[in-house]
């Protein structure tokens, strides 16, 4: 009898350990793949920018070989730097490169029209500078110059559209003491913090056009309670809490923002780790955490 309860014992504990090893390997594996993925992303994101300089370099050249560009193709050329910009501090995740390939192979095809009929143009224009109605034929050259311009700017516009976002870079979060004078003091002490300041950088996208833009800050406290106003707002088919609304002008140019949320009723700050995110609209642009002691 005790040798039947020993051998069942032996057996429990040899599928323990297979179940063991078995769980370890999973998880080796899974970590593996995370990473892998991550560095397939990051890849494939520099592949995009490779294209991108490449097609910038392509403007460059018809813009240095052609005699007659015009206001068109040089404003091209900015829009494809943005763009370029746009992706340097976009987020590295799969719809966001699916998006920029996608528009990256729909402008690749106009372009490559744009450049044929630039070199034909270019050829053509060689040979009838001796011709004494020469006038006439760089007239006719613009034309279809600047038809070709128009393919390609919408083309252009779609990357335009979905690149067109702000952004924000150096999102920091702290507590301050404030001083009947007006002056804060930054502290890290829970209980001595009169407000949480919330500071960002708005970074600079030609894409985005100048004048009144806001961004929703969202603190949330080590409960996960969200301070501030706690207030919603719906973007089509998703709700976003917010404790703040950061209301600015916006001048093509970076922009420091720093905004200011307090804690929920008369209660103290509580200890331990916040989150802040920053969203435009419904998309997360930025996030960040700090500790109160």
């Amino acid at each position: 009898m005790e040798n039947k309860s020993n051998t069942g014992l032996k057996v429990g504990l040899g599928i323990a350990l297979v179940l063991f090893l078995a769980t370890g390997f999973y998880t080796i594996n899974l970590y593996k793949e995370t990473n892998d993925n991550k560095k397939q992303l990051l890849a494939e994101k520099e592949l995009v920018m490779n294209d991108l300089n490449a097609m910038a370099k392509q403007y460059d050249e018809a813009i240095a070989e052609n005699d007659i560009a015009n206001n068109d193709l040089l404003e091209a050329r900015e829009r494809i730097q943005g763009l370029i910009d746009s992706l340097r501090i976009s987020e590295t995740n799969v719809k966001s490169l699916w998006r920029y390939k996608t528009k990256y192979k729909n402008l690749q095809k106009e372009m490559d029209v744009l450049l044929a009929q630039n070199d034909s143009l270019r050829i053509e224009n060689s040979y009838l500078a001796t011709s004494l109605d020469s006038t006439r034929v760089r007239l006719e050259e613009r034309t279809m110059f600047t038809d070709s311009l128009l393919v390609q700017n919408t083309a252009l516009a779609e990357v335009v559209e979905n690149a067109s976002i702000l952004n924000t870079v150096d999102l920091k979060g702290f507590g301050v003491i404030e001083r009947t004078s007006g002056k804060l003091i930054p502290t890290e002490r829970a209980k001595r913090a009169d407000k949480i300041r919330i500071c960002f950088t708005v970074a600079k996208n030609p894409l985005v056009q100048a004048g009144d833009q806001e961004l929703y800050v969202q603190v949330i406290d080590p409960k996960s309670n969200i301070l501030g106003a706690n207030a919603q707002v719906t973007f089509e088919d998703k709700t976003l809490n917010y404790s703040v609304v950061s209301k600015f002008n916006y001048e093509n140019a970076n922009l420091n923002v720093c905004e200011f949320v307090t804690a929920n009723g008369d209660n103290d700050f509580e200890k331990g780790r916040y989150i802040v995110n920053v969203f435009n609209q419904k998309d997360l642009v930025s996030a960040s955490e700090f500790t109160l002691k």
